[in-house]
């Protein structure tokens, strides 16, 4: 496993560990989709496939994850001809554990990401490796889980891609703090109350907007994995950043 600096961010008070780095350049292939995602445009994190990416999306969407390393730790299996293989999973996930005690803080995440299709195609070949990630994962204190589309395009994901287009929306800062002021006041209010509340007749399409914006960029929060609608419940944040 490559290590780099050590970063007691990424593994909570366990100062004694270090963070993994990519291990595995991804080539591009006419296969598949491949590509650069700017994870919430500070990092660069490379993909394979369409699935990869939605994933990356979904976890840039999640204020609970701190980062996503791609390609992150090589083991070794037995496959069942009795060779031995090199396996590298997907990502790496580092959750925020500000919120949680440290009883109950949760672990990183070694995760792969594969069509449901192929997973039940290759399931016997590609079983032994995964039973090692398991292995691997437990080891270092971490889980393992392999994630297809039934847990990565759903309406999370819909909604996600929905608001994407409101994120770089520019917004008066009174209206914004207008806004926040009677959310973080009621505690909890539907869409239809806070747009009703500020606006009306001709800027009514302007508050959607702004309303969006302001989940979008995480100034509210929602159930996100809801279908966003009218009757949406929105509310203040109200977790840590760190």
């Amino acid at each position: 496993m490559t290590i780099a600096e050590t970063s007691p961010d990424f593994y909570g008070n366990n100062c004694d560990r270090t963070r993994p780095t990519q291990v595995r350049k991804i080539k591009s292939t006419r296969r598949s989709l491949s590509g650069i995602y700017a994870f919430r445009g500070e990092t660069a994190i490379p993909y394979e496939s369409s699935l990869e990416r939605d994933f990356l999306i979904r976890m840039a969407f999640n204020r609970d994850v701190l980062a996503v390393i791609p390609q992150p730790v090589r083991m070794s299996f037995t496959a069942t001809s009795g060779r031995v293989y090199p396996y590298t999973p997907d990502f790496l996930v580092y959750f925020k554990l500000a919120d949680h005690d440290f009883d109950d803080y949760p672990k990183p995440l070694l995760v792969e990401v594969k069509p449901r299709a192929e997973i039940q195609k290759h399931w016997s070949d590609w079983k032994p490796k995964f039973r090692a990630a398991h292995r691997y994962s437990r080891e270092q204190g971490w889980a393992f889980k392999i994630y297809d589309e039934s847990r990565i395009r759903d309406t999370t994901l819909d909604n996600i891609r929905f608001l994407e287009r409101y994120k770089i929306l520019e917004i008066d800062p009174e209206d914004a703090a207008a806004l926040l002021s009677t959310v973080s006041a009621k505690g909890c209010v539907n869409f239809d109350y806070l747009l009703a509340r500020h606006y009306g007749g001709i800027y009514l399409a302007e508050g959607i907007a702004h309303i969006w914006h302001l989940l979008a960029t995480w100034q509210i929060e929602c159930d996100i994995s809801l279908p966003l609608s009218n009757t949406t419940e929105l509310w203040m944040p109200n977790h840590g950043q760190g």
